[in-house]
């Protein structure tokens, strides 16, 4: 089901609710109903005065007394200023009504920001067509609910709707989606398990750290697939998130296993041996790929399951360290 933005929704606050936030408040109670909304959507309806709470406007962060009657008339969805860009190439997986499995291209950022204004993931998923509603002035925005650096290739999904973007941003919240990444690494990994804090680098503000007194938890298996090179100088490994912190990978296989990704422009010094120097220039990103995703549709409740493997860059600098030259 889907938010009804005809309809006003009249809540009165449960003593278990006492205290809430109004913004948690409101998108705690429309979930409830199976008309869930973001807690952003919920805030800008606030501050266009479009929930009343004891009958007068209120702010996000007021308190939600008990018996307190809370009135919620929804807004339609934000239109997107962005233009559609048929330029931006990617694979599709899967599509349906709710919901689209896309195979992201390394070098391909997801969706605009610094820096990055045209051109991206979101652009290309605009220019197809899939989230305009016919017959209607506003364009769904395409429900991005979570990212892969722009080096990193793989496997994304994207919702076409609130109820599957808050569903599944939910099961994001909670780890119960399945992610799985193969990488190529400079050294000699191990079989490990990371558990750290994860930060902001208090420094260098484009990276991140686990060297932090403070941060949130951050979880990450690593597996070895197969010793890469005559003297096992790279290996190729797998990763498995039970978080997925911003650059969680990067940072772990980095500072924690003292294996940084070969390319990788951020984490990791420019290797000593010139073949692997030439390889990764070759790449030019960093050799990372996500194969793996796992998860439940939140409007079908069954579980699915897709996997891709590496493209070509990240497969040629594969066979390459394996044959101890370049192509």
């Amino acid at each position: 089901m889907n938010l009804d933005q005809t309809k006003a929704h009249h809540f009165v606050a449960a003593a278990e609710h006492a205290l809430d936030r109004l913004d948690k408040f409101v998108v705690e109670r429309l979930a409830e109903q199976g008309e869930p909304a973001s807690r952003s959507a919920v805030q800008r309806w606030i501050r266009a005065g479009r929930v009343t709470l004891a009958g007068r406007a209120a702010s996000a962060s007021d308190t939600v007394n008990i018996g307190a009657i809370v009135e919620v008339c929804p807004l339609p969805p934000e239109t997107t200023r962005l233009s559609p860009d048929v330029t931006v190439v990617f694979d599709v997986l899967y599509e349906d009504s709710h919901l689209i499995i896309v195979d992201k291209p390394g070098g391909l950022v997801v969706h605009p920001g610094r820096g990055h204004a045209a051109k991206t993931l979101v652009h290309g998923l605009l220019a197809r067509g899939s989230f305009t509603k016919e017959g209607e002035e506003e364009s769904v925005r395409p429900g991005i609910v979570h990212r892969l650096d722009k080096g990193t290739s793989g496997i994304l999904v994207v919702a076409k709707n609130e109820r599957t973007r808050e569903g599944l941003k939910s099961q994001f919240a909670r780890h119960d989606i399945e992610r799985a990444y193969v990488a190529i690494v400079m050294g000699r990994a191990e079989n490990a398990e990371f558990e750290t804090l994860h930060g902001r680098h208090p420094t260098d503000r484009l990276r991140f750290t686990t060297r932090v007194a403070r941060g949130r938890r951050a979880s990450t298996r690593v597996r070895v697939l197969e010793r890469l090179g005559a003297t096992g100088a790279a290996t190729l490994v797998e990763c498995r998130l039970e978080t997925g912190r911003t650059h969680q990978i990067r940072v772990h296989l980095f500072e924690c296993a003292k294996t940084p990704i070969l390319g990788d422009p951020l984490y990791g010094k420019k290797p000593v041996d010139p073949l692997f120097c030439s390889i990764g220039e070759r790449l030019g990103r960093q050799a990372l790929h996500a194969f793996l995703l796992g998860f439940v549709p939140p409007v079908t409740g069954e579980r699915v399951r897709f996997e891709r493997p590496p493209p070509f860059d990240f497969t040629d600098a594969l066979d390459a360290i394996r044959k101890g030259k370049l192509g």
